[in-house]
């Protein structure tokens, strides 16, 4: 213990260190007389003083050990100047070789202590790539890079690309087992890569529909027995014979890869088991697929599973066994959390921040979607089950209504309520169906809203338009962003003929809901009857950016081409319609009528022929291929039109009055003659016909001749006082508009002439009208020979190829055919 010195108290053994020497400030150094005298003469050249023993620093500064007495360190404050002459002598070098000093300098050497002098280092040495290895290191690389490459091929949609990418990585794999085989390392080959490349080359045959192959491929990674759980992809070969629809070998397989799967694996497991089940269904083996469902909704309930128990149980016509099905469908826990927890309170302002992150997010958005799924099921279950459940529907949907009441779906009871309206409705019950919806005007105001707007839908229906208005404004209080009500009540003002404003409730429904088509349909049909044409036509064409495949959008904006006096693209529209509902006889029959105008008779027959093909009854198309036949000079295939003709207006005597025409003037006068008698028969007074009776009986020289002319002209002598009585009751009525005018109001004796006047003129009007058992007859004295107009024109007929009743002539309306209204 002698040898053991203990320090001083007052000494601080680490005194010192924390002073900061001027020395080392770099800043300074321009202002440091020394260090710029040694810069500019050969002190800072000088070789170094060499200590007395090599590694230890010469100077006064010494450390203390435990073992000796402890020696004065100096202070880095008393440190001299780097190159300083200090007391007539150079200052010793005071780093260590480690920094990049040597001792072996000689004299008039550069200072350089990182050894730049030395020029940069050498380059590395490239690798050798003609090495096996690095050839096989090269070569998995590739593999690697092809595999991802035909993922995301197939993420993008590109099937065909994916599977060449999936088949070159087979070939290079391949190729890299042979080379590892060369080299000698085959021992050495990466089972991973072989299992990656043949289940990637699988799975794009399958997306590919090429099911052969991908079993093929399949086979091969299952029957290696080198691959660990290979046996679970037993499953995709079930997955492909189910889409085979070979259900027997779908059947085995998921059960040779469940006898595979461990108990640990119990989602697994479940999942094959809905598989195995939905199978039985589509092989009608109800009750084994009611076994497999059974034990899925005891180990892990699910809603789909609850879902197509129901189905099955509905199946084979179990009552009882649907209702505990139905209330299992109920209880099923869906693991998500209460809307609630989305709402932000008022004092916490950092929760609010997350609540406001988290409330659209990813997740809340799948649990919504899950919610919605499951309320989806519930409701398609209990319409379902509900007419089967009791002898009477509206007694099952009573019972559905109450035990979703009873469950964390209450919600959805109203919406049952709603749907038990609707299918009064399907069974033409209105009174019942009204009463139903009616009971809603006490509820809540989103449910007052929905059943309001039913309402509103029905009586418009029955043209009670009154009704429709009344429950139309009853939705909108209710729920003045409804845009299903909005739109009923648009079209009640719009059956008034108030077309700016039914205008208005179009565009607030479009404010209120952006993606409501029936608004922006109604919209385009009432700026098409303020002959806002421009407009119109952009609501369309925004419309058909929605609804790419609707026929009846185009077929309107095929109408406006057509109003804005440009066929062209009138026809090309209507080459659209065509090409979505090639039966459309109403739109063949629009593009023969375009092509018609444009006096192409060629396309125009093409089209009115297969437009009589799909609907043989239009009178405008029948007319129109028969007066095409007899202007092409064959009047024996016009026959067949006009005699069709005759059977759809069998009171129209011009049809008949045609088929005799076309029979004259093939040279079948026999057959022209007697079609004229019957004619003759039934019209007996009809002018034309008797003419051409006495012209054909005078040509083939038959004694007839003689009495058809007696005929004629007593006919024409009673159309001449016909005509006669006509006039002078027109006459008659004007001159006692006259005389009432000219008249006083208060004279008795001008009244008694009044009432005598209009006595006259209503027996006037008696005697002209044709007695009630006067046949039709044609007007025109001129032969007919030539095709018959329509008086009414041809008729801009909207298609009856869609499935929205639209604002036409006939039909006002267009009623919201959503949710809120009739569902799916």
């Amino acid at each position: 213990m002698e040898h053991v010195h203990l320090a001083v108290e007052e000494d601080d053994l680490y005194s010192g260190y924390n002073d900061y020497n001027p020395t080392f400030d770099s800043e300074e150094l321009e202002n440091d007389v020394g260090f710029q005298q040694a810069v500019r003469t050969s002190h800072g050249r000088r070789p170094p003083m060499t200590a007395k023993f090599p590694g230890t620093p010469i100077g006064p500064r010494s450390l203390a050990s435990s073992f000796g007495a402890r020696l004065h360190m100096a202070s880095s404050m008393g440190r001299p100047m780097t190159g300083a002459v200090q007391d007539g002598s150079a200052r010793p070098m005071t780093a260590v070789k480690a920094a990049g000093y040597t001792t072996s300098l000689s004299r008039g050497s550069a200072f350089d202590p990182l050894g730049q002098s030395r020029g940069p280092a050498p380059a590395l040495e490239a690798k050798n790539e003609d090495t096996p290895e690095e050839k096989i290191k090269i070569l998995e690389k590739k593999v690697n890079d092809l595999i991802e490459e035909s993922c995301m091929a197939q993420s993008m949609g590109a099937l065909q690309v994916a599977l060449e990418k999936a088949k070159e990585a087979g070939r290079k794999e391949r190729a890299l087992v042979r080379q590892r085989e060369q080299s000698g390392s085959a021992d050495h080959i990466n089972l991973d890569l072989t299992y990656s490349v043949l289940l990637n080359l699988a799975n794009q045959y399958t997306n590919n529909e090429m099911y052969p192959e991908a079993l093929n491929s399949y086979q091969i990674i299952v029957k290696n027995k080198m691959f660990s759980n290979a046996g679970r992809l037993k499953v995709n070969m079930a997955n492909i014979y189910f889409k085979q629809k070979n259900y027997p070998k779908a059947i085995k397989f998921y059960r040779m890869a469940l006898d595979q799967i461990t108990n640990a694996h119990k989602e697994m497991r479940i999942k094959i088991m809905q598989n195995i089940g939905v199978v039985f269904i589509c092989m009608g083996q109800y009750t084994d697929a009611i076994t497999s469902f059974e034990h899925i909704m005891s180990e892990s309930p699910n809603i789909k599973t609850g879902f197509n128990l129901i189905l099955c149980y509905y199946a084979i016509g179990d009552r009882e066994r649907m209702k505990k099905a139905f209330q299992k469908l109920i209880s099923v826990p869906l693991g998500i959390d209460d809307e609630d927890k989305y709402i932000p309170s008022n004092e916490d302002t950092s929760s609010n921040m997350v609540i406001e992150a988290i409330k659209n997010d990813k997740l809340h958005q799948m649990e919504r979607d899950l919610k919605t799924l499951a309320e989806k099921y519930i409701m398609t279950a209990a319409k379902l089950i509900a007419p089967a459940i009791e002898t009477l529907f509206a007694t099952g949907f009573d019972w559905c209504v109450d035990m979703v009441k009873s469950s964390q779906y209450v919600e959805l009871a109203n919406d049952l309520e709603i749907n038990k309206a609707i299918t009064y409705l399907r069974q033409k019950d209105f009174n019942q169906a009204v009463e139903t919806l009616k009971a809603f005007e006490k509820k809540d105001s989103r449910v007052k809203s929905a059943a309001a707007t039913n309402l509103s839908f029905l009586y418009f229906l029955e043209k009670d338009y009154d009704q429709a208005d009344r429950y139309a404004d009853l939705a909108m209080n209710a729920d003045r962003y409804n845009p299903a009500a909005l739109i009923n009540k648009g079209n009640t003002v719009f059956v008034k003929q108030d077309y700016e404003k039914a205008a208005e409730f179009y565009k607030e429904a479009l404010r209120n809901d952006s993606s409501c088509t029936e608004g922006l349909y109604n919209l385009g049909l009432t700026y098409q009857r303020l002959n806002r044409l421009e407009e119109a036509l952009d609501c369309f064409l925004k419309l058909h950016a929605i609804l790419r495949n609707s026929s009846q959008v185009m077929y309107q904006l095929a109408s406006l081409y057509e109003l804005l006096e440009n066929p062209e693209q009138a026809i090309e529209w209507l080459m659209q319609v065509i090409s979505v509902t090639p039966t459309d006889a109403q739109a063949l029959a629009k593009l023969g009528e375009l092509h018609d105008g444009e006096g192409d008779k060629s396309q125009a027959f093409q089209y009115y022929y297969e437009s009589f093909r799909y609907f043989p009854s239009n009178i405008h198309v029948i007319e129109w291929l028969g007066a095409y036949y007899i202007e092409t000079q064959f009047c024996e295939k016009a026959i067949q039109y006009f005699e069709r003709a005759t059977l759809i207006q069998p009171t129209q005597v011009k049809w008949q009055l045609m088929v005799a025409s076309c029979y004259r003037r093939s040279g079948n006068s026999q057959k022209a003659l007697e079609t004229y008698k019957e004619i003759h028969r039934k019209f007996p007074e009809n002018v034309e016909c008797l003419r051409f009776l006495v012209r054909l009986c005078t040509d083939m020289q038959l004694k007839e001749a003689q009495d058809y002319a007696t005929k004629l002209k007593k006919v024409e002598k009673m159309k001449e006082i016909r005509e006669q009585r006509i006039k002078s009751g027109r006459e008659g009525s004007a001159r006692s508009r006259r005389e009432g005018r000219e008249s006083s109001a208060g004279s008795a004796d001008s009244g008694r002439s009044s009432s005598s006047t209009k006595g006259e003129r209503l027996s006037a009007k008696m005697r002209s009208l044709p007695g009630s058992n006067e046949p039709y007859e044609a007007s025109s004295p001129k032969e007919l020979d030539a095709s018959y107009v329509d008086p009414l024109g041809p008729q801009m007929d909207r298609p009856k190829t869609g499935v929205k009743k639209r604002v036409e002539d006939d039909d006002f309306a267009d009623e919201e055919l959503g949710d809120d209204l009739l569902p799916e």
